[in-house]
């Protein structure tokens, strides 16, 4: 009788041991690889310093090596270019299981609210695999700090955020300013759900 009770204790930890593997799998399923690409002459050291902050909500980030920006993307009456058709090539140049955000010191714009070259610091896929971003905009004094805020907002929006009413929180439309230094983190709610899809947040 002791072995068959023996017996039986084993395959109940045995299931529950693979129920926590389970668990374990379906709670880090949704957490994808992002994928840096420094676009022109977008400076080495700066973006290695973002993906060491970027390593702190998601350890698995790979660093490309720049490339020329996509060829039909440049504005010649702006000498910008065009946020929309960068991240339209981007996507196309990771896996499944990825998100790429691409870093820019040239100023990025987009057609919005009706105007057909709206100059932009992101631009992203809601939800969706591609967002760029441009330091172009950013204050000097803080262009670090404002960097990386500019791009946990757009990978907000990759994992499929809209914009949020509340001030403080990241998730803020710039609304054609730069609001950057009244945001100081996520609200609960778009926490809550960045967590949800496996972000690492306290």
């Amino acid at each position: 009788m002791k072995y068959y009770s023996f017996i039986l204790l084993c395959v109940l930890l045995s299931c529950t041991n693979s129920k926590n593997e389970i668990r374990k799998e379906i709670q880090t399923e949704h957490q994808k690889v992002i994928v840096v690409q420094p676009l022109g002459n977008f400076k080495t050291k700066e973006a290695e310093k973002v993906v060491a902050q970027i390593k702190t909500i998601n350890s698995n980030v790979v660093l490309r090596q720049d490339i020329p920006f996509p060829e039909n993307s440049f504005y010649k009456l702006r000498n910008r270019y065009r946020a929309d058709s960068i991240i339209k090539n981007l996507k196309n140049n990771i896996g499944l299981d990825s998100v790429i955000v691409g870093f820019s010191h040239a100023d990025i714009s987009t057609t919005k609210n009706g105007i057909q070259d709206w100059g932009v610091m992101g631009l992203g896929y809601r939800p969706g695999k591609a967002c760029v971003v441009s330091d172009f905009r950013l204050s000097v004094k803080n262009k670090n700090e404002q960097f990386y805020k500019l791009v946990l907002h757009e990978l907000g929006h990759t994992a499929g955020l809209p914009h949020c009413k509340i001030k403080t929180c990241l998730m803020r439309d710039a609304e054609g300013g730069n609001p950057l230094d009244q945001e100081k983190s996520f609200c609960r709610e778009c926490k809550s759900f960045l967590k949800s899809k496996g972000w690492k947040l306290l």
